[in-house]
């Protein structure tokens, strides 16, 4: 396809008044979000169609996006979840084999408006400075103080529970390669097809529920662990994913959660979460694994963390609780892990990461993760 010589120009304004002009790029028209940063330099497709991403403006760092196109075998969901797309310098052609459409096709197809041609280096230093903010990207409004007038009017990312706008609404079975070794229920909260597929692999037969499931949907799949997945919105405003875990947790029932299920997790144990001020997103963060000692390169998409204390470990009704993992950046914590008091032999009844062990595109260093999984679920069975 010819590169659009006459592409339409667009306007990005900031909550506080910054201001980039570029062009248009995929959808005309209008849109708000949270404007965040990601700084993968690969698998921009797995990004937007990552459910973690709804109602986000997502701006990549990295300058040259597009070039591998669009295929059929890369999406981590039924569609497109950002609100809007920045980038500086877009491919004018795709090349990859596996491509079978232009990005930019596929935005407007879609219907997502994005910016191209913008200082994306500038604008990611301002949201590192500033912090992860609201904004609004038009390709029909050219006065920018107008503009800023919607942007301040629209939603804010704080107390928005979002799950129930990602999750599928119904229930489906992602069965077990090979033998079927063990049952999973996994509650959708935006999750990502990777996450079953990789469950699966491992001779696990996956439920996975809609965010709505109670506890009696939970058990009626007679499952052998409870799985939580990644997903948009304020885990402060989330209650009912809380009370189901609840649940699992009292009769036992070995939880595995990933980003919002580790957040959840959190929660369910009695600790808070807080916004980060600008999140971490992109597929290169060092975590340590503490109960290894190893350092880990991870995948990350999360605007808010758990507020736990990073030594010692805190009596839950369900156990004594403690973090496991933590990014070497900043000492956000990146794991939970909940144990049986030493009393009874301290062993692992439930645990949860932050990051994205399943990430395509991206490391597989933590890919581990399933495998203690099983573990645990093997433990419970065989006790």
């Amino acid at each position: 396809m010819a590169h659009n010589t006459a592409a339409k120009n667009a306007l990005l304004v900031l909550e506080d008044g910054r201001t980039f002009r570029g062009e248009s790029f995929g959808a005309e028209g209008e849109t708000f979000g949270e404007a965040v940063f990601n700084t993968g330099m690969t698998g921009y497709q797995e990004t937007l169609t990552d459910p973690s991403y709804h109602r986000q403006v997502v701006v990549m760092t990295a300058p040259h996006v597009g070039n591998t196109g669009i295929n059929d075998e890369d999406p981590e969901s039924r569609r497109i979840w950002v609100a809007g797309y920045v980038v500086r310098d877009p491919a004018r052609v795709p090349s990859s084999w596996r491509s079978r459409r232009t990005l930019d096709d596929e935005l407007r197809e879609q219907g997502v408006v994005g910016i191209s041609g913008v200082d994306t280096r500038a604008l990611t230093r301002h949201l590192r400075d500033r912090g992860a903010m609201r904004v609004g990207i038009s390709t029909t409004e050219t006065d920018a103080e107008a503009l800023l007038e919607r942007v301040r009017a629209s939603a804010e990312m704080s107390g928005l529970e979002l799950a129930d706008e990602v999750t599928t609404p119904e229930a489906y079975v992602v069965p077990a390669q090979g033998r079927k070794r063990f049952t999973v229920a996994a509650l959708d909260l935006g999750i990502k097809s990777m996450t079953p597929y990789r469950m699966a692999e491992r001779g696990i037969e996956v439920h996975v529920l809609p965010a709505t499931s109670t506890i009696d949907d939970v058990l009626a799949v007679q499952p052998d662990g409870l799985f939580y997945s990644n997903g948009p919105g304020d885990p402060a405003a989330t209650t009912q994913q809380i009370e189901v875990l609840q649940g699992a947790l009292e009769r036992e029932v070995p939880y595995f959660g990933i980003c919002f299920g580790n957040q959840l997790f959190g929660r369910a144990l009695g600790f808070g979460t807080y916004k980060l001020k600008y999140g971490h997103r992109g597929i290169n963060q060092p975590v340590m694994d503490r109960t290894t000692g190893k350092v880990e390169v991870t995948a990350h998409n999360h605007g808010f963390a758990v507020d736990a204390p990073l030594e010692g470990s805190t009596t839950t009704p369900y156990g004594e609780a403690s973090v496991s993992h933590v990014c070497l950046n900043d000492d956000v914590v990146e794991g939970l892990e909940l144990r049986a008091p030493a009393s009874e032999g301290g062993a692992l009844k439930s645990f949860s990461v932050q990051y994205h062990p399943e990430a395509a595109a991206g490391p597989h260093d933590a890919a581990y993760l399933f495998d203690r999984f099983v573990t645990l679920m093997n433990d419970r069975k065989g006790a």
